[in-house]
Parts: structure tokens; sequence; C-alpha cells
């Protein structure tokens, strides 16, 4: 499928949302919406996989097998009211090459179809459904995918029938709409992000905490997987392992991978955090709908900061984990409370505890305690963390002695929509090569807009250019060596050393002079002709 027309699916089904969900503020109607592509996804692809397991002996839809009250059951679900001997054996096989199994009752053409005659069944089958995805369809446990899902909840009506009737439209509509498109894998997903995105924009600013506009998710993801690209043929390598400490809904992982893969590489495994659990439940859609395997993947539910994820606790040498590469866009300057025993954490412990008021550096620290030492790690913060003094000053210097800060870009203003300020880019390396810091400043390059500016190609390329090249450009970028940050305090405010104002220019003062003289020379001149027309007239002289 093209890109215009992935575009257009995305925004066919975006126009379906915005339609239903009438009352329903954004944020609840996207679990629903998302949730139902979701299954629609799985189902298709489960589909597809028993038509060719199962060969000649899947079954043809024939007039004949609609019934009595115009319900058409699937292919699928016909098979299994045929051979009720056979379906443990079918299941075992379909678990070893799709890694799922989905009840043909459960499936997305038995919940349309539901929804096109109306039953009142619909809920109850949904409800089943949603827990046996959750609990028995995959090898590994999802427990609580389907959690925020309230399929009896008021704001779809205030009635049993309304809410059926309300759910029955939803369905056939997202099934009519996505009908006339391709329904691969790649061009789900990629809707799935789309409806994210506009999500977030329609819900504002805190819904899109979760949420990296895709063009900054681009930007990261080319940094961390450019250490694995052969420079000669422009392969990518494999990346062990990816981890996003703060992953929302996982764009950026999911990202890393896409990149990466586009270049002939592989990544063995994705590890992401999130706090959030509706966010959480989207991250584990989103990786299951972009094709990955149960087992290529794990993204953890509970706090970063306080390290309460058993895969990363260094205090169990067994289960110690490096990671190639790091990308995070954290909330900005969250407020956290952290306690005494935390300043003996073995993340925190060389360089001190991040301030009550913003959480940032902790985020940073946390994430680059893991990183390996050949991996890279690049972090999204507010423009404080550059500047700001005490205790971040302190954390701030010591990766810089240390040669840990490899590059600072600043990006242009109200690109996300969780905030209209400025943020940067920290990329952080365990053992740099260079012993200077590039600065990037990208604050003047790009497209405004109305409610949001955005990055074009020419913006990032540009940016990933001069990183990977370490390129120097008047107003935009510089290396800048360790004496010249000391002088300056340790201080990364970026335009103390990429400045974006043009030069004035030199003004010759004689030139001026000469100039204004002569028109003085010219009013002398002028007005004794006027004042002599003004004699002939008998009018007083100026």
């Amino acid at each position: 499928m093209t890109q215009q027309e992935q575009d257009k699916l995305g925004k066919t089904l975006w126009a379906i949302a915005d339609d239903l969900r009438g009352a329903m503020n954004a944020d609840s109607f996207r679990d629903y919406m998302l949730s139902f592509l979701f299954l629609r996804y799985l189902s298709h692809n489960y589909e597809e996989s028993a038509k060719k397991e199962l060969g000649s002996d899947y079954p043809k839809n024939k007039p004949e097998d609609k019934r009595l009250d115009g319900f058409v059951p699937s292919p699928l679900q016909r098979w299994y009211e045929a051979n009720q001997e056979d379906i443990s054996e079918f299941e075992k096989q379909m678990r070893r090459k799709v890694h799922y199994v989905i009840k043909p009752e459960h499936l997305w053409s038995n919940i349309s179809e539901l929804a096109r005659t109306q039953n009142g069944e619909l809920i109850t089958t949904l409800e089943e459904g949603f827990r046996y995805i959750e609990n028995e369809s995959f090898e590994n446990s999802f427990q609580g995918l389907f959690s925020e899902i309230n399929l009896n909840s008021e704001k779809l009506g205030k009635t049993p029938t309304e809410r059926n009737k309300k759910l029955c439209t939803i369905i056939q509509k997202i099934a009519e709409g996505i009908s006339s498109f391709s329904t691969d894998t790649e061009t789900l997903g990629d809707a799935y992000e789309y409806l994210i995105g506009q999500f977030a924009a329609g819900s504002g600013k805190k819904a899109g905490e979760f949420y990296t506009p895709q063009q900054i998710s681009t930007i990261l993801s080319e940094i961390v997987t450019l250490d694995s690209q052969d420079p000669a043929t422009g392969k990518k390598g494999k990346l062990e392992k990816v981890f996003d400490m703060a992953c929302g809904s996982g764009s950026l992982l999911l990202n890393v991978r896409k990149r990466i893969k586009d270049h002939g590489g592989t990544v063995g495994k994705i590890l992401g955090q999130e706090n959030n659990i509706t966010t959480y439940n989207l991250a584990r859609m989103n990786m299951l709908l972009h094709g990955m395997k149960d087992t290529e993947f794990e993204i953890f539910h509970g706090d970063t900061l306080k390290n309460q994820w058993d895969v990363l606790n260094e205090m169990n040498p067994s289960k110690k984990t490096v990671f190639d590469a790091i990308v995070a866009n954290p909330p900005f300057s969250l407020r956290w409370t952290p306690n005494e025993a935390m300043a003996e954490d073995f993340r925190f412990k060389s360089y001190g505890l991040a301030p009550k008021s913003a959480a940032d550096f902790a985020f940073l620290l946390h994430g680059f305690h893991f990183l390996s030492n050949e991996g890279t790690m690049a972090i999204i913060l507010p423009h404080g963390v550059l500047f700001r003094g005490g205790q971040e000053e302190k954390i701030r210097t010591k990766l810089l002695k240390d040669n840990n800060i490899d590059t600072v870009i600043g990006l242009p203003s109200n690109l996300f929509y969780s905030t209209g300020i400025p943020v940067c880019i920290l990329v952080l390396k365990k053992c740099k090569k260079e012993d200077d810091v590039l600065f990037i400043n990208a604050s003047e390059h790009y497209d405004k807009g109305k409610r949001q500016n955005s990055l074009d190609e020419s913006h990032i390329g540009k940016i990933v250019d001069t990183y990977t090249f370490r390129k120097e450009e008047e107003r935009y970028s510089r290396k800048v060596s360790m004496e010249e940050i000391e002088k300056n305090g340790y201080n990364l405010n970026i335009s103390r050393y990429v400045s974006t104002a043009e030069d004035e220019i030199p003004v010759d003062l004689e030139e001026v002079n000469k100039s204004l003289t002569s028109i003085n020379e010219q009013i002398e001149k002028k007005t004794k002709e006027h004042n002599e027309f003004l004699k002939e007239l008998g009018l007083k002289t100026i």
C-alpha cells in the first residue's frame, strides 16, 4: 500500500471516530476504537493463517450458510462445528505458527456479524473474547489488556439496549471503513499510530504525554541505530536489546525497530516500561499490531523511578541487563519524592539525586545506568536540564567530566501535544570517541502550523546528517571543546555556543556622514527654490 493510501485509511478511521464518539471525550472513545482495530488485526491475521493451515479443508462461503436471523457464520466457525475432534491439534499448530489462538466466536468476522444483525449477544461475546485474548490466546499472558474497556459504560448509552445499539454502529462503521483497504500488518499498524496521534492532538495536553510525534521519533531512532551501521554498505547490523524507560504507546521503540529493519538489520528484543495503565495497554496492543510476536517484546507496568522491574534490578546479578540502544521521552520536569535510601541507589549513587521539583535527570540516569559500553542513548528533555543550577548542575557536570554527553540538539517550539515549549535531545554514550560536545541548534528550522509546528524530511535529514558526520555550520552546529564548556561553568545552554542571530551589517560612519551632508544640501537648495515661488505669490516664506 502506498503512503497516500495509508494516510487515507488513517483519515477514514479518524473520521469514523470523530463522527461516532458524540458527547464522549476523545480519551474515552479512543480505548474502544483502538481495541476494535486491534481485534480486527488479530482476527484477520489468524483467519489468513488458518486458511493456509487447513488448505482445501477450509470451508467456502455458500448462500445456504445464512441462518434464519440473517447471521452468516465464518468459515472457521463452520470448520470448528464440523471437526470437534481435530480442534486441539489445529490450535497447537496455530500456536506454533502465529503464536496465538482466537476462538471462532471471538473473531472480528463473528463480532461484525453480530453487530450487523444487531444481535443482543454482542456485548457478552465481546467481553468473553477480550478475557480469552488476555488470558489464553498467547503463551505469555496479557492480563488486563482490555481493562480500560467498559462495554457496560453509560457513556455508550443509559440502557443495555442503547449500549448494544451504539456498539453495533461503531463496529459496523469500522468494518465498512476498513473493507476497501489492504489489511496487512504494516498498513494497520500505521493506521493505529495515526489514530493515536489524532486522539493525542484532540485530547489536550495531558493526553499528549504518551505520544512522541513521528518526526521526532525518527530523529531519535536514526541516532541510536547509527553505530550498528556498516559505513561501506549502509546496512545496519543487529541490536540485541532496545529499551525505553517511559515508553508511552510504544511508538519510539517501534520506530527504532522499523529503522533498523529498513536498512537490513535486526532487533533481538524490545523492552519498555510505562506507569500509566491505559497507555501501558496501548503499548502492548501496538507491539502486537505491528506484527511482533509476544516473545519479541516485553512491556512492564510500573514506576520507572522506583525501579520496580526485576529484569533491570542489578541487585540480582543473573538478571543484569544492558541495552545497545535506549530512547526516551519521559514526562517533562515531573515532581517526584525520592527517599533517603535512593541516595545509595546504584543508578544515582555516583551523581546524586535529581531535585524533587524535576525528575528529568532521574529518568536520564536510570536509562544511562543500563546502557551498554558500546550503546547510544537519546532522550528528550526540557531545556532547563542544560543550565539549571543546584543538584542538576552537579549531575550535568559529572556527566560532562566523564565525557558521556555526546551531542545536544535544540528543537523548535510547539512540536509536542503535551507542551508548547522548545525541548532538546541529549545523546549520551559511555565510551565516547570524541572529546568535544556537538551542539545542533535546529530551533529555527521547521514548518509553522496553526496549532502545531512540524519538521519535514529536509529538517530531519539535516539534523541526522549533522549528527552523523559531526558537521559544523554557522548559526546551526558547532563542536565545542570541554575547555570552553568548563569556562562556561558546565552550562550547556545552546545559544551560548551556537547563536541563530544574524550578524549585524557593519556601518561605515564616513559614508553615513557624506550621505547626511548631501541630504542637508539638497534640503537647503529646495527650500530656497520654494521660497522664491512664495515671494512671487506674495506669501510668507519659510
